[in-house]
């Protein structure tokens, strides 16, 4: 699918839509956001610096929801993070009745969420 951003002559291009969740952690990995996070009872852990953060110590710079086509069960949700000292990585999980309780948890306790407006690359 391709859709294009507003129809002035300055900004006409095509943008690909990244309507999967495999688009879009590509893109995300290609934007530096490499670490594959998941949340432990001591919190948000990096693989990469080995770390758990606490949910004031994070940011969700974005997130995405992807839904199953034919499968609930394939619903999804991708979370871009950022840490208190540099970390940029990225937390998938399920949502509706396969979400994991302690990812919600975690999730509700952060209070820096922010959601990007981008209406071409909505997912």
């Amino acid at each position: 699918m391709i859709l294009r951003t507003k129809n002035t002559e300055a900004t006409k291009q095509e943008i690909p839509a990244m309507n999967t969740l495999t688009e879009r952690v590509n893109k995300m990995t290609q934007n530096g956001y490499t670490d594959n996070m998941k949340v432990t009872a001591e919190g948000l852990y990096s693989t990469e610096k080995e770390k758990a953060y606490k949910p004031d110590e994070i940011t969700i710079t974005d997130f995405f929801r992807f839904e199953g086509q034919s499968d609930p069960a394939d619903n999804s949700i991708l979370y871009v993070i950022e840490t208190n000292d540099g970390g940029k990585g990225m937390l998938i999980d399920s949502y509706g009745a396969y979400a994991d309780e302690l990812i919600n948890k975690f999730i509700q306790e952060v209070e820096s969420i922010n959601k990007k407006e981008n209406p071409g690359n909505a997912a």
